[in-house]
């Protein structure tokens, strides 16, 4: 069953983010990537609703469902304090839930195309409340929890590219 956070995500409110590192459909630099320091962008988050409580960040790969069979995940995170306006580089999520990735690692695992130029997508979903979800959820019950649990106030979703060339494969 699709979620809210399956496909793309549709703009919903003021909600923005944005990189001071990249542009929307730009390319993300080469330190993000799997094989090189794999190290998550710095993120600029504005617009946030005054009712939010929390936040959810998914970075995935739906250039990746030729080769793995489905969209490839590349970080989840969950109960991020409403409050937040900055994701550092290298965030560490101390305040908030990070889930497991298609890597099989909890945490940020950065991109790793196997051939050619991928798209992927950081997508942001403003809550009315927290998920309280473990950390072992993956995308789809972390969807399902939102459907169930809390009001989305404000969505919006940020593109970058990364290519095969920019790392090794993984």
């Amino acid at each position: 069953m699709a979620t809210l956070l399956d496909g793309d995500l549709e703009q919903q409110g003021s909600l923005q983010l944005s990189s001071p590192e990249f542009d929307d459909g730009g390319r993300l630099p080469d330190y993000t990537g799997y094989a090189n320091e794999n190290e998550c962008p710095p993120l600029n988050i504005s617009g946030v609703p005054d009712e939010a409580e929390s936040l959810v960040l998914v970075f995935d790969d739906p250039d990746a469902e030729p080769v793995a069979g489905h969209t490839w995940d590349h970080w989840l995170v969950w109960d991020i304090p409403g409050e937040v306006r900055e994701i550092p580089r290298d965030w560490s999520a101390d305040d908030a839930t990070e889930g497991y990735n298609d890597y099989m690692e909890q945490g940020y695992g950065g991109p790793s195309p196997p051939d050619g130029t991928h798209v992927y997508r950081f997508k942001l979903v403003a809550l009315d409340g927290e998920l309280g979800a473990a950390e072992p959820t993956r995308k789809q019950r972390l969807g399902s929890a939102i459907a169930m649990g809390a009001e989305v106030v404000g969505a919006t979703q940020l593109e970058a590219e990364y290519d095969a060339s920019q790392g090794t494969a993984f």
